[in-house]
């Protein structure tokens, strides 16, 4: 049994308002609310049958009032993000960690499909944020550089080019050459290296992971084309070097592309500064 009083003052209304709205209830659909004890009301066996349905759904409308207010502040939402780069998946890694900790309403998507036209699928709404080592520029999208990393050749640790200052073109010869699994016309070591001097490894394969390829080059098989800083991770314990490509070298960049006016979401801007002091 309760004061009809209190549950008004708990509620912030008029005593005389909490009544009209349970009698407007009760008139609905024909069933007593409530029935009075002395100077106390008693709920009915409909009112005991309701409240134990609001204590079961007010939660939930509690929490859907949250979740719309952390979208209404970019607090909440889904991150889609594209890589069309091979080995950012082990730099990726070490961004992901910290800004789920830091955004835990939003939802992470990763499309790891190398193949995929990343700036279509970003003008195309298909990802909210693009990986790539390659911008392409397009009307509505602009690119952010996260960090530059050079492009060496990995080489066993017994190889006569790992005492060499730098690779020449003719040094790949009679290579068998590793690369991601990516065309010709998009290897770097191709369009600015090899192509340029007229020359081509002897063998050219594709290998799916930097795992793989740093093993077969640490047995012998062959040479392969990989950023500086995942042979750095490997090179004592799998005994390869790492070669410059030429006497400049191949310099590159990491870059986050995303539509225009993107940068103003909350969740987004997170994932781009996370990105920014994640180094590789």
């Amino acid at each position: 049994m309760g004061s009809l009083t209190a549950a008004a003052e708990r509620l912030n209304v008029t005593q005389s308002a909490l009544s009209h709205t349970v009698r407007k209830l009760e008139e609905r659909y024909g069933v007593a609310m409530w029935e009075k004890d002395g100077r106390k009301v008693r709920l009915t066996e409909a009112g005991r049958s309701i409240v134990t349905l609001a204590q079961r759904v007010l939660p939930q409308i509690e929490r859907a009032e949250e979740a719309l207010s952390d979208y209404r502040d970019g607090q909440r939402g889904s991150l889609k993000i594209g890589m069309e780069c091979h080995p950012c998946h082990q730099w990726l890694m070490g961004v992901t960690k910290p800004y789920l900790m830091a955004w835990p309403h939003v939802d992470l998507e990763l499309t790891t499909s190398f193949a995929f036209g990343g700036v279509a699928a970003l003008t195309g709404y298909e990802i909210d944020i693009l990986i790539t080592p390659d911008p392409i520029e397009a009307p509505g999208i602009h690119y952010l550089p996260v960090f530059d990393y050079e492009l060496v050749l990995a080489v066993p640790a017994a190889h006569s080019l790992a005492a060499e200052e730098h690779a020449k073109p003719a040094d790949l010869l009679e290579e068998t050459l590793f690369t991601y699994p990516v065309p010709p016309e998009r290897l770097d070591i191709f369009t600015q290296f090899l192509v340029p001097a007229n020359s081509r490894p002897r063998h050219h394969r594709n290998v799916e992971t930097t795992e793989m390829m740093l093993q077969l080059v640490a047995a012998g098989r062959g040479v392969s084309a990989i950023p500086n800083w995942l042979v750095r991770q490997q090179e004592e314990s799998l005994g390869v070097r790492a070669v410059r490509i030429g006497e400049t070298g191949i310099q590159k960049s990491i870059h986050l592309g995303l539509r225009t006016g993107d940068e103003t979401v909350d969740f987004i801007a997170g994932f781009l500064a996370t990105s920014r002091r994640t180094s590789a």
